[in-house]
């Protein structure tokens, strides 16, 4: 898959249709994608989530034509999609730092110009991995769900964590790992969600499970068989879990072959010493 034609196709779609109401799911068609992981590889290409993008594109085309002066102020947020002048102007103000009137007046905005996607691989080898093909199985799990602008290890997921030890469930997952176990330690699983929920995702902090009765709060679920490329990232958390999935964006699925497969990502982390700089740990991500 050429996934960096496939992503300026995406955004020229964007482009195209900043005046209409842009839906996610179909910008992540025009990149054969699902919503889920395009939106993760538009975050990692770019910095920015997708609505981000959006909302600063509108808001610098929006000054653009404000100070062409051929518009009104209410004209132009109608164009754009907002309600009304007042909710316009509010966030037209904290983007550029003056009013929509005084834009059009001629004082100085903030432009942001349409991404156009490159892709640069540094080095002449393709990154260590290998390819797994995991069976399906029972996972016993604490969960919830995140809006897609918070990552894996977002702030959001990086309190959930701390939230689970407080309260005493990780330590009630970590006590069903098996003593051979699949997965050598404990689990954070990020799953693909789609249609009426596909703002958020799931977020599980999970072990595999023996069959044992589960405590209150956790629940049992089942993960679907499928083929994984498995990474080690090195080092101190969440800096080399960041860094080891860019690289999995930019050298792997670029150099490849593979693509991403509607699936699960796990993260698998064999003990709770994250700040050690010598850490390591793996990330499995489903392809095809």
């Amino acid at each position: 898959m050429d996934y960096v034609k496939n992503f300026q196709r995406a955004i020229d779609y964007v482009e195209e249709n900043l005046k209409n109401e842009i839906i996610y799911s179909e910008v992540a068609k025009r990149a054969y994608l699902s919503e889920f992981h395009f939106q993760k590889l538009f975050l990692v290409l770019t910095g920015y989530t997708l609505g981000d993008y959006i909302r600063r594109r509108k808001l610098a085309l929006a000054a653009k034509d404000l100070v062409d002066g051929k518009k009104k102020v209410i004209d132009v947020a109608l164009d754009y999609g907002y309600e009304s002048p007042e909710s316009f102007s509010r966030a037209f103000t904290k983007f550029h730092g003056v009013t929509p009137l005084e834009a059009k007046k001629g004082a100085k905005t903030i432009p942001f110009s349409k991404l156009t996607v490159k892709i640069t691989v540094s080095g002449g080898s393709l990154m260590d991995y290998r390819i797994e093909n995991l069976g399906s199985m029972k996972l016993v799990c604490r969960k919830e769900r995140f809006l897609k602008q918070h990552e894996m290890t977002s702030v959001a997921i990086s309190k959930f964590w701390d939230k689970c030890k407080k309260e005493g469930y990780t330590e009630k997952i970590c006590r069903h790992i098996p003593k051979d176990p699949t997965l050598k330690g404990l689990l954070g699983i990020s799953f693909s969600a789609e249609g009426k929920e596909s703002d958020s995702f799931p977020y599980a902090i999970a072990s595999e499970y023996r069959g044992e009765p589960v405590e209150d709060g956790l629940e049992v679920i089942d993960l679907p068989a499928a083929k994984y490329a498995v990474f080690t990232a090195k080092g101190k958390m969440p800096e080399a879990f960041v860094n080891t999935y860019s690289k999995i964006i930019k050298e792997f699925f670029v150099q490849s072959g593979y693509e991403y497969a509607n699936g699960a990502e796990i993260e698998v982390y064999p003990s709770d010493d994250t700040q050690n700089p010598d850490y390591s740990c793996e990330i499995w991500v489903a392809v095809k």
